[in-house]
């Protein structure tokens, strides 16, 4: 018998054969797919009584009606031991004849009679138990292989399909539904990597075959409503966004502050938007057009001029204009213009609460770290590097400071007022050998100026002394401020036996040209009439009140004259 249940020559078993599943007689095993061709029921007279039938079963010949029988010796019996009935020699059985159109197989003395269509039987192998059966499978028998359950997988060889050929490998997949996203499908490529690559096999042909396989998740869908309520959140957020900056009120603070004070620098040329921008980066104001409101309805809110003041934060934008219009804010070191180095380091150590001095010796010590331009570095005889760049100004000083933070603050705002005048290039035009010999001219005028209109005429009067084609001073300024820095006074009264008796560089009375450098700190007026003096002529001037009136004189006569003027009012 074949691993498929039929040997050669056998008849199929069927599930209705009454022999299925027999498990055999004397160490023999069922012939599975033998049949009796009246459905496995044995035919027997009533007048002839059941005698049992001996054979030799070694060798299955078997004596039936005392001939040798040829067609299924085994098939008759187990037919009959399968309904209880044993056939034994002598009995006649007439159950062999088929039905349904087929020839009958007639027996004779000697076999088969000769018939067109009968099959004719090869002797077997002796050894073979099941070599006896006769091979006469098929013609005029019922094809059991043709119904639906005649053989459950695997099936015979003969009844084996070709195998499928397999699909070839694209690297792509549509996904269950022919071109649907893996993401909409639910696929997750973390979790089929870490899936058995069989598991995987069986499911791709789940897939492709019968009814798809469905791979949607909740994620998924969790996630595009998630997507879907963002955008629709930030929509409804820039829309209610650009309705306030269209049609809604400027936000702003309530009240006048939350006791936090805070110190703002105002640069110079500020209009409304630019301080109110640098108000709401300080956390002053709220937003910059609540600002710009509110100093436009302010009558006088276009006098807030640059500089440094101390204000609250979260102030609303009406308190904060009108504290910047008030001088409370600005209750900051005040550097008026003029003012020396000496004087701006006691009013530090005043304001910080240090020792007198403290400012001064770091000054002394770490000029080079304050922020000085190259060009006014590494002057000789200079008695104060710093002396000029504490620019005049309103500055936010207050205990707990340190004084390199309030020296660098000046140098800063001097050097980008500099900068600002463009003093680099303008110098040399003014027959200066550099910038800072520039800004020595505007401490000079600055220094000896009584009003703002006497300085452009002061500076004419300090080119022309410079020139060397001066014939009247012979190059000598014979200024009294530069004697009086060095002296580090204030007096008008100098006598000529003092100031010709000292050579100090910064005497001007006996020493040609401008001093080292500067003699205090210019503003801005000073410096702009340092850029542009006046044209008329003017060599000589004369304090004639002692005061604020100043006289200039294009000769020496007119000198003259004018010092009379001065020495009457002076009681000289």
């Amino acid at each position: 018998m074949t691993e498929y249940g039929r040997g050669q020559g056998s008849e199929p078993w069927h599930p209705e054969d009454p022999l299925y599943g027999d498990g055999g007689w004397d160490g023999q095993q069922a012939h599975q797919g033998q049949q009796s061709p009246y459905g496995g029921q044995p035919q027997h007279y009533p007048e002839q009584p059941q005698q049992p039938q001996y054979g030799d079963w070694g060798t299955g010949d078997q004596a039936g009606y005392g001939q040798a029988q040829q067609q299924y010796p085994y098939d008759q019996q187990y037919a009959a031991q399968a309904h209880g009935h044993q056939q034994y020699p002598g009995q006649q059985d007439h159950g062999h004849q088929q039905a349904q159109g087929y020839h009958q197989q007639q027996y004779d003395t000697g076999g088969w009679v000769n018939d067109p269509h009968q099959q004719v039987s090869y002797p077997g192998d002796p050894q073979d138990p099941y070599g006896q059966q006769a091979g006469a499978y098929g013609g005029g028998q019922q094809d059991y292989y043709g119904t639906p359950d005649a053989y459950p997988p695997p099936e015979p060889p003969g009844r084996r399909g070709a195998e499928p050929a397999p699909e070839p490998d694209t690297g792509w997949d549509p996904g269950p539904d022919q071109g649907e996203h893996a993401f909409f499908a639910g696929g997750d490529d973390d979790d089929d990597d870490d899936e058995p690559e069989s598991r995987r096999g069986r499911d791709d042909k789940r897939g492709r075959g019968g009814k798809p396989k469905k791979r949607r998740n909740g994620m998924a869908c969790l996630l595009v409503v998630v997507i879907l309520v963002g955008g629709l959140v930030g929509v409804s957020y820039f829309g209610y966004q650009f309705y306030q900056d269209r049609f809604g009120d400027d936000p702003d603070f309530a009240g006048e502050g939350n006791g936090q004070q805070v110190t703002v620098e105002i640069p110079e040329g500020a209009l409304g938007y630019k301080i109110g921008q640098v108000l709401k980066s300080a956390g002053v104001v709220k937003s910059v057009d609540a600002f710009v409101a509110a100093q436009q309805e302010n009558p006088n809110g276009k006098g807030i001029q640059d500089g440094v003041y101390t204000l609250q934060k979260q102030m609303s934008a009406e308190s904060a204009v009108e504290l910047m219009l008030s001088p409370k804010s600005r209750d900051n070191l005040i550097i008026a213009e003029g003012r020396r180095n000496a004087d701006i380091y006691r009013l530090i150590d005043k304001r910080l609460g240090v020792k007198e001095g403290t400012t001064a010796a770091v000054a002394k010590k770490d000029y080079k770290k304050l922020g000085l331009p190259a060009w006014a570095l590494n002057h000789p005889d200079v008695k104060d590097p710093l002396e000029g760049f504490l620019y005049p100004s309103s500055y936010g000083v207050s205990k707990g400071r340190k004084p390199e933070a309030v020296l660098k603050q000046m140098v800063t705002r001097a050097t980008a007022a500099y900068e600002k005048l463009g003093v680099e290039k303008k110098a040399e035009s003014l027959g200066l050998e550099n910038p800072w010999q520039l800004i020595t001219v505007a401490s000079l005028v600055q220094a000896e100026g009584k009003t703002h209109d006497d300085f452009r005429k002061m500076a004419e009067v300090v080119y022309n002394r410079l020139k060397p084609t001066n014939t009247e001073t012979n190059q000598l300024l014979q200024f009294d401020s530069s004697f009086n820095y060095l002296k580090n006074e204030s007096n008008i009264h100098i006598s000529e036996s003092e100031i010709n008796s000292n050579k100090d560089p910064y005497n001007t009375y006996t020493n040609k040209g401008l001093p080292p450098g500067p003699i205090g700190n210019p503003g801005d007026v000073a410096l702009q009439a340092a850029l542009k003096p006046t044209k008329d002529g003017w060599i000589y001037f004369v304090a004639t009140d002692g005061v604020s009136k100043t006289e200039f004189a294009k000769t020496h006569a007119q000198f003259l004259k004018l010092k009379e003027k001065f020495d009457a009012s002076s009681g000289n």
